[in-house]
């Protein structure tokens, strides 16, 4: 019954996922989330800055992999971040040879500033939904996140600490 169940919505989860993909993938909504920041950035840097804020250090390959990027592309892209002084490249903690990107105070403070512009983005998108449905929008989508990556899920926020 449950796979029955599965099978007749999947298409349209399918559909669903490749239009939030492509949504979230728009040079305009990054155009835009630059602009809303108040940050003069090529725009096909703006996404490894904010993955190397949240996930750095990380090496240029694992960020490659992340963003679905070539390498060598994401090593120049990386050594420009560099040249601006956003990131900094150090040697790995667990391997000294391989190159790691970390986020500066200056990257920092910028991606602060998209933090408070998709804030602002995010409040307007949801200002319709009930705490209910955007909390279980969070669980759930944190559950798929999970399933995808193969690890548990956490636990739901607090209504509260929304």
């Amino acid at each position: 019954m449950q796979n029955r169940h599965i099978l007749e919505f999947l298409p349209s989860l399918h559909r669903s996922l490749i239009e939030l993909v492509s949504a979230m993938n728009q040079p305009e909504r990054d155009a835009a989330m630059l602009e809303a920041a108040g940050l003069k950035l090529e725009r096909a840097l703006f996404p490894l800055l904010v993955a190397i804020e949240r996930l750095g250090p990380i090496g240029v390959g694992n960020l490659a992999g992340g963003v679905g990027r070539d390498h060598t592309t994401v090593s120049r892209q990386v050594a420009r971040l560099e040249a601006l002084g956003l990131v900094q490249r150090q040697a790995g903690a667990v391997d000294r040879r391989v190159r790691e990107a970390v986020i500066t105070r200056q990257g920092k403070l910028a991606t602060d500033a998209v933090d408070r512009a998709r804030e602002r983005m995010a409040l307007e998108l949801f200002k319709d939904w009930s705490a209910e449905e955007f909390d279980a929008l969070v669980r759930l989508t944190r559950r798929l996140a999970e399933g995808m990556r193969g690890g548990p899920a956490p636990a739901a926020p607090d209504s509260d600490d929304a």
